[in-house]
């Protein structure tokens, strides 16, 4: 089977069915199968499902954001933070200056040292989407070698502005 750039709007769901992130309102997601531009198991899901379909895809936390790793939570000195000024619970930033670089979360202030957690905020949660398909196609040999999809999904025109292919 062909690769295919798939179009769709989504609703995320958390176990308990409150909305996590939605595309209402905002224009489609597309994707190329297999090219890690979504998470895994909502690819996986979505290879067969047809343009125009509607359905609800089940993703546990394993094939999502991955389960929770006790070793991405650590003990830092105040003062080796990459960040001016106080920082709070809850509160997350990059830990270098690189956009690749990872993001953690405040999770615990005790005197100098900050806990952080490099788990993402949704490692360890069974996701629930509700997604349409509101395009699906081949994949041209471009969109295959570049690894992404090019124009808006449904035609397949060249990289825009900021794709950084060339």
């Amino acid at each position: 089977m062909n690769r295919r750039v798939v179009t769709f709007h989504y609703t995320l769901r958390d176990p308990e069915g409150r909305v996590l992130d939605s595309s209402a309102g905002n224009p489609p997601v597309s994707y190329l199968e297999g090219a890690g531009q979504i998470i895994d198991g909502l690819d996986q899901r979505l290879r067969t499902v047809a343009a125009g379909a509607k359905t609800r895809v089940q993703v546990p936390a394993a094939e999502a954001y991955g389960e929770r790793d006790p070793e991405q939570v650590q003990r830092v000195k105040r003062v080796l933070l990459p960040v001016d000024g106080e920082v709070q619970i809850g509160e997350t930033f990059r830990t270098g200056e690189d956009r690749q670089a990872p993001v953690v979360t405040v999770v615990g202030i005790e005197g100098d040292e900050v806990l952080l957690d490099g788990n993402h905020p949704l490692a360890g949660v069974a996701l629930t989407f509700d997604v349409e398909v509101v395009g699906a196609r081949e994949a041209t040999a471009e969109e295959l070698s570049h690894g992404h999809a090019h124009g808006d999904g449904a035609g397949g025109g060249g990289c825009g502005e900021g794709c950084g292919c060339h």
